[in-house]
């Protein structure tokens, strides 16, 4: 059976937020930007499985601030979201593509929202090298979440075993350990060369 990488996306591929971007949105929201970030993750979880679309979240960002945001407030604050979120890493998007290339199979499992997974695979055409690209906006699970790591065991139809998880955080790589996928914790591309060529060597696994 063909084994599987299985790529987070935020701080592997794409770029965490950058300072820039976190101000914008905190102006755009015209709150302090210490309860503005606290009210954002806070709410963010559901946001993320697609339990509320991009207007609910920020009414309900809004409402835990204590606030009011109108219509044309929530456009801004979606777009300074998106924007904010939108940068890659262009090395990784070449490992990518290179594996794609080799024939390795590749997959995505991402904690995203639906406004922004539109916007990547409106923008960003090497999506489609993924084999599979596993939203959680769109699976209704989101990691570290167990079911998360199991629904895209599931849709690659491989064991656990056959599948090396790749993400920047150490508690989404424990979650997928956990139920047996072999994970890497992510620095940088060099060292994720480095698993993938052990990976290679080890004995072929059953």
């Amino acid at each position: 059976m063909t084994s599987t990488v299985l790529f987070d996306l935020f701080g592997v591929i794409a770029r965490h937020q950058s300072p820039e971007g976190k101000d914008r949105l905190a102006r755009t929201a015209a709150v302090p930007a210490v309860a503005f970030w606290d009210a954002y993750w806070a709410q963010r979880p559901p946001y993320d499985r697609g339990d509320v679309t991009g207007s609910g979240y920020w009414h309900q960002v809004a409402d835990s601030l204590g606030t009011h945001f109108d219509d044309d407030r929530i456009a801004r604050l979606i777009e300074a979201d998106i924007a904010s979120w939108s940068a890659v890493d262009e090395t990784m998007v070449a490992l990518i593509e290179e594996l794609a290339a080799s024939g390795r199979r590749i997959a995505l499992l991402s904690n995203i929202p639906e406004e922004l997974a539109t916007h990547y695979e409106e923008h960003h055409g090497w999506l489609k090298r993924f084999h599979l690209r596993a939203f959680s906006c769109r699976i209704g699970h989101a990691k570290p979440e167990p079911d998360a790591y199991r629904w895209c065991q599931n849709a690659l139809r491989a064991t656990p075993d056959r599948i090396l998880f790749v993400d920047d955080r150490q508690d989404n790589v424990r979650a997928a350990e956990a139920i047996g996928i072999r994970g890497h914790l992510f620095t940088t591309p060099a060292r994720l060369r480095e698993t993938l060529a052990q990976w290679d060597a080890a004995p072929s696994r059953s």
